[in-house]
């Protein structure tokens, strides 16, 4: 029987990475075997000819393109260098490696980066994990990353947040959220995702859960490695970047109020945009909006 999910991570989403100038490329990030597979501009450039790369980091919902297939074609088109990983353990990336934290995944992609000659002064855009992941890159490898954008996330997901999220959907455990075995599990985390709710047949979930929820147990120790316990223990990271917060008005999973107290602690760096309307996958939802946004800011960024 015709896997319908399948067939659009296959063909459209395929289609939308192709038609934008995009080829896929496997790397080897490390010397445990790491292999991470990134969506990159189809031709090689000379140095002279190279644009400013914009990297795009997915969250949990889906691998690389799946997430930012809507995005890809309005950058690419807009004049940019587009590249866009599958984190370890989605996508076609795997690892031997036991590692399951942010800074693993953000070592990854800069030694990808590296592999592929984007060393410095790209733009970083998360979403949701993608979005630590973002912070992560931008604190560690200030050279590589002139500016961030991010959907959706914190600096970094604690405890605190964690019961908060877990209260608001009434469930027991991260992972009985964001890696669901049930069908109603399965809508309940695409429904609450969108501000209006779209309707899931049953048929369609059902082949959601048995395409994107694989690596259960990799993806569950990733969930569990993410939550801080103790942030009086983090060291405050300071950041050279410019950073833009772009934030879903009904976000359920990162609600504004987490935006608007980053924004306080990230200060004049940090500009905090609004997208109205719109639930956490507010890049999916109301793609010309987010696109539009993305786009001013990195026509700032690249200007200044």
């Amino acid at each position: 029987m015709v896997n319908f999910v399948q067939v659009l991570r296959d063909h459209f989403v395929d289609r939308l990475g192709k038609g934008a100038g995009l080829r896929q490329h496997a790397i080897t990030v490390d010397e445990a075997g790491t292999i991470m597979n990134f969506w990159v501009p189809k031709h090689k450039k000379a140095p002279e000819e190279k644009k400013h790369a914009v990297v795009l980091v997915h969250g949990f919902a889906g691998d690389g393109m799946m997430t930012w297939g809507f995005q890809v074609g309005a950058l690419a088109k807009h004049g940019y260098d587009v590249y866009v990983p599958d984190l370890v353990h989605f996508g076609g990336s795997t690892s031997p490696s036991p590692d399951r934290s942010v800074g693993f995944q953000a070592r990854g992609i800069a030694a990808g980066l590296r592999e592929l000659g984007v060393v410095e002064q790209c733009t970083v855009v998360g979403f949701s994990y993608g979005g630590l992941v973002a912070f992560e890159m931008a604190a560690v490898y200030p050279g590589l990353v002139r500016s961030v954008v991010v959907s959706g996330a914190a600096m970094s997901y604690t405890a605190a947040m964690n019961d908060a999220l877990l209260a608001r959907f009434g469930v027991a455990s991260i992972r009985e959220l964001m890696l669901p075995e049930t069908l109603a599990g399965v809508t309940r985390l695409l429904t609450t995702a969108f501000y209006k709710k779209p309707w899931l047949p049953r048929r369609l979930a059902k082949d959601f859960l048995k395409v994107m929820c694989s690596n259960r147990e990799e993806r569950g120790e990733m969930l569990e490695d993410m939550i801080i316990r103790d942030k009086s223990a983090l060291p405050a990271p300071v950041f050279q970047q410019t950073i833009l917060l772009l934030w879903a008005e009904h976000d359920n999973f990162f609600p504004i109020e987490i935006g608007k107290r980053l924004k306080e602690e990230l200060g004049d760096k940090a500009t905090l945009r609004t997208i109205r309307k719109a639930g956490h996958l507010a890049n999916l939802e109301r793609p010309c909006v987010y696109n539009r946004c993305l786009k001013n800011f990195l026509d700032h960024v690249t200007l200044s």
